[in-house]
Order: C-alpha cells, then sequence, then structure tokens
C-alpha cells in the first residue's frame, strides 16, 4: 500500500433544510425600550417581521429564524414520530414550507419553548394568489398540518386545541369584497365551514391512531350554497363531509380566535382574527427618518384584484371604516364554526407592529406559585389585552388523581365561561372559603395567609387581582382538639397477695 491509508466511506451528513434560503441580517427590537438584537430573516420580508422575530425569540441574544424555527418544527417532528404518525418528515417539510411562505406559525410560546398556550395561527392573505384567487385545497393542507403540529407538541395529550384565523379583512380586501355586505358574509362562513370540516377530519385521523375521545358532531349549519369566492363553497362542502366519514374525534374543541402576538406580525398579517380593516394606509418612516403615507397590504391586494390605484378612492372606500352592525354580522356569519366564544373586540386587532403595541408591562398570564398546608401549588390566569381573565390552571405538587378529577374540569367550565366573556365575580363567589382539597397555612402569598382549600385560595386570589376584593379574610385556625385527659390511677390499689420480686440479672455470662 506505500503507506497510503486505505478508502474511507464518506460520513453521512443530513442535508440542512435552510441551505437553499437567502437570508438577510437586522438589528432590530421587540420594542422601543429594548435594546436591539441581531435578527436573521428571508431577505424577502420586511423589518416589521424582523421586530416580530425579536420579540419572539427567547433571551436577548441572537434571533436566527432557521434555528428559532427548527426548534420547534423538529419537536413536533420528534413527538410525532413517537405518537406514531405515518410521516413525520413530510409534516416537518410541510411546516418548514407554510413558515417560508408566511403561511402559518406557531404563537408566541411555542418559539419560546413553552408548553403553553399552544396555538397555530393561518394568514388568510397569504393563500391569495397574484391574481385574487384563493388557494382552497392549500389552505386545507394547512389546517390539516397545523392540526398535525398542534397535537404532536402536545404529545397526543391536549383535549383541546387552538387553531385560529389573522387578517381575515386583509384575505376580503385581496378578493375584493367589502367587509360586512353579503358577499364577504357567505365568503366568511365558507371559509369557516371549510376550516372546521378540514380540522375535524384531521382529528379523526389522528383518532384511528391513538383513539377517539369526542363524539362527530352529528348536527352543524348548512354551508353557504355559492360565494363570489370560486370553488370556496364546494371545498366548504367537501370539508364538511370528509369530517361526517370519520368515526369520531380526538379532541373535543379545535378552532379558536385568540389574541394576536407576535406570530401574526411575522407572518405578515395586519389584523388580528376578524377584526374590520384599519384602512387603506399607514405611516412609515423612511432611512431619513421622514414620515409619510404608504398603502397597507390589504390595499396593495385589493388594488391588484380591482386593477385599481392603491392610494385611489376605489381601494380607499373598499377599506374604508365599518359600522359595529357590520362587525356583529361578521361574527355571526364565523361564531357557528368555532369552539370557543369571539373575543372581544380590542382584543383581537393586531397592528402591523403588535409587539411594538403590546405594553411591555401587560403579562399574556399571571402566574402565582405557593405552598398550602406544605404542598405546592400554581395558579395560572392567562389574560387578554385588557387584563380580563380568560383561562384558569391549578397545578398541585402533590397529584391525588382524585382531586385531578376535580380540579382538571372546573378548570375546563371556569375558562369556557371566562372565554364567553362571563365575569370572574361567579366564580369567586362560588369558592371563596371553599373546603374542598387540602388546606392550611399559605406560604408564599404576601396577602393570604390561610385557606381552607386550594380552590378558596385560588378564588380569593383572583378576587384580589380582578376584582379589588380584599374583604375576603383568612379563615380562622382550626379549633384545638382537646386532649383526653388521662386515667387517673385509683389511690388505693386492690388488696391481694403481693408477687415475688425477681431478683436483676446485671449481666450474662456464657461458659463453655
Amino acid at each position: 500500500m506505500d503507506g497510503l491509508a486505505p478508502d474511507r466511506p464518506a460520513r453521512r451528513t443530513r442535508p440542512d433544510p435552510w441551505s437553499g434560503v437567502a437570508l438577510a441580517r437586522f438589528s432590530a427590537a421587540a420594542d422601543p425600550d429594548s435594546p436591539p438584537r441581531p435578527v436573521a430573516i428571508p431577505a424577502a420580508w420586511d423589518e416589521d417581521a424582523a421586530a416580530a422575530l425579536a420579540a419572539l425569540a427567547p433571551g436577548d441574544g441572537p434571533a436566527l429564524l432557521p434555528r428559532l424555527a427548527e426548534g420547534w418544527i423538529s419537536r413536533a417532528a420528534e413527538r410525532a414520530r413517537r405518537l406514531h404518525h405515518p410521516d413525520p418528515e413530510r409534516l416537518a417539510a410541510a411546516l418548514r414550507a407554510l413558515l417560508l411562505a408566511r403561511r402559518l406559525a406557531p404563537g408566541a410560546a411555542t418559539w419560546r419553548g413553552a408548553a403553553e398556550p399552544l396555538r397555530m395561527v393561518l394568514n388568510l392573505p397569504a393563500f391569495l394568489d397574484a391574481a385574487g384567487g384563493f388557494d382552497a385545497e392549500g389552505y386545507a393542507e394547512a389546517v390539516a398540518t397545523a392540526v398535525e403540529a398542534l397535537d404532536a407538541l402536545a404529545q397526543g395529550k391536549a383535549e383541546r386545541l387552538s387553531l385560529g384565523i389573522a387578517d381575515l379583512s386583509g384575505w376580503l380586501a385581496g378578493l375584493g369584497l367589502r367587509y360586512g355586505e353579503e358577499g364577504a358574509l357567505a365568503a366568511t362562513a365558507a371559509l369557516g365551514a371549510l376550516t372546521r370540516g378540514t380540522a375535524d377530519a384531521a382529528s379523526g385521523r389522528i383518532a384511528e391512531r391513538l383513539g377517539t375521545r369526542a363524539p362527530l358532531a352529528l348536527f352543524c349549519p348548512a354551508p353557504p350554497e355559492a360565494t363570489p369566492v370560486p370553488g370556496l363553497a364546494e371545498a366548504a362542502r367537501a370539508a364538511l363531509d370528509a369530517a361526517a366519514a370519520a368515526p369520531g374525534l380526538r379532541h373535543a374543541a379545535l378552532l379558536a380566535l385568540s389574541p394576536a402576538d407576535a406570530a401574526e406580525a411575522l407572518l405578515g398579517a395586519e389584523r388580528g382574527g376578524l377584526a374590520p380593516p384599519a384602512g387603506a394606509t399607514r405611516l412609515v418612516r423612511d432611512a431619513a427618518g421622514e414620515v409619510s403615507e404608504a398603502p397597507t397590504r390589504a390595499a396593495l391586494a385589493a388594488a391588484r384584484r380591482l386593477g385599481a390605484d392603491p392610494l385611489g378612492p376605489e381601494v380607499a372606500a373598499l377599506l374604508g371604516p365599518v359600522a359595529p352592525a357590520a362587525r356583529a354580522a361578521m361574527e355571526r356569519a364565523l361564531a357557528p364554526w368555532l369552539d370557543a366564544a369571539l373575543p372581544a373586540a380590542p382584543a383581537e386587532a393586531a397592528a402591523a407592529k403588535p409587539a411594538r403595541a403590546r405594553p411591555a408591562s401587560r403579562p399574556a398570564a399571571r402566574q402565582v406559585a405557593v405552598r398550602i398546608g406544605g404542598i405546592p401549588v400554581t395558579l395560572r390566569v392567562t389574560e387578554d389585552q385588557d387584563h380580563r381573565p380568560t383561562g384558569l390552571s391549578l397545578t398541585l405538587g402533590v397529584d391525588p388523581a382524585g382531586l385531578r378529577a376535580l380540579l382538571d374540569p372546573l378548570c375546563r367550565t371556569v375558562s369556557d365561561a371566562w372565554a364567553r366573556r362571563v365575569p370572574p365575580d361567579a366564580f369567586v363567589a362560588c369558592f371563596a372559603h371553599a373546603a374542598i382539597g387540602p388546606g392550611g397555612v399559605v406560604e408564599g402569598d404576601p396577602d393570604i395567609a390561610r385557606a381552607s382549600s386550594v380552590l378558596d385560595w385560588a378564588a380569593r386570589r383572583i378576587g384580589r387581582d380582578y376584582l379589588g376584593r380584599s374583604d375576603l379574610e383568612d379563615p380562622p385556625p382550626p379549633a384545638a382538639t382537646p386532649r383526653a385527659a388521662a386515667p387517673l390511677l385509683p389511690l388505693d390499689l386492690p388488696a391481694g397477695p403481693s408477687l415475688p420480686r425477681v431478683p436483676r440479672r446485671r449481666a450474662m455470662r456464657l461458659s463453655a
């Protein structure tokens, strides 16, 4: 061999799925008060997306879209593999493609590696083509992918998933439909039916692998017979027919409109949920610092559809202010297809930069950890942008099955009530001073020193935080149980013969 080393097989390396994506680098901050950080996003995206990624990324170091996206995409694929998904790699590839097309993204919690709140959002205008047509087939595939990804990220344990839409008004504008008018109402109802049918069918396929948890709804509203959007009504009916063939559902709830966060801005959505249009123009600042008006993305899409000037009167009329009755009509068109009540109007409006518009002091959730009678207890209350409670969870460090069987349905019921705008007064009145489950001294709460139970503490904590109720006093400590008196020996022992006294041996010796 003349000293030559034998040939070795080349090491196989997994190709980088992002190798063909051209990236642009920015220095961006989540809000004006935050220090800027290096951000890398696809070159075709804009500075608003860079600011959104800066808000989504944990920590304060560089925020690189490929690295951050692969974090949750690979996590979804790996968990899908454990759940016997037929093709986890296909799921991962579909999620990358949808994100790069700015069609789908998870909410902020998933980007930061948190377990909840878990949600996916679909950017409706991204499913329009250059001519203003709607890609109904691609939209249905994205809905199914989102359900699969959410179930995998939840490790198959979640009975309720949160899949929502963004920028309905921008979608309608790109279709040449005015928000709240008859054609827009029909298109919105058909879109809701298409989303619901596709999501239920996807949940049914998961149920075939992992088991059924919820029955299929036997009755649902009829979708519109026709809409101004070619093929949309037919796609909606086909999706509902496919869902009806499922033996059952894996999930009790799938569709919900959650308050927008920076995920919507990352996708380029200008409005959250079904919020009305914000107008045809927005203020922008150029490199020289000059402020001027520029058309919104919705105005540009409407102009392409109408063949008009984006700053002209036709587009301005299409995106002009709408009456409250128009928004109420849009709610009625979409609500029958949702699994949760619609959020209040102020909570769903997303400006072009929601991460900057949201006050830094306004948390998305409030979490309090204490010990009650020595048992660790964590209370978590999710909030909308108006600081109103929307969800409740209670976690115990010691988790008896019986108590968990009580707390889980109760928290779901309270969460559903809050989502439907029921104020927290009823919860506080019902469970303050309730003696259900462990109670005792409360450690870690400066306002509440003693609780009769976990529910008592949670109700009074919520009463203080959201109702200003400082009148709910601690229960008194349990009364001391009197110790039984020791039996008194009689003064005179009964007479009788005395027993012989056995001499005490001080030691015992063994002899051979």
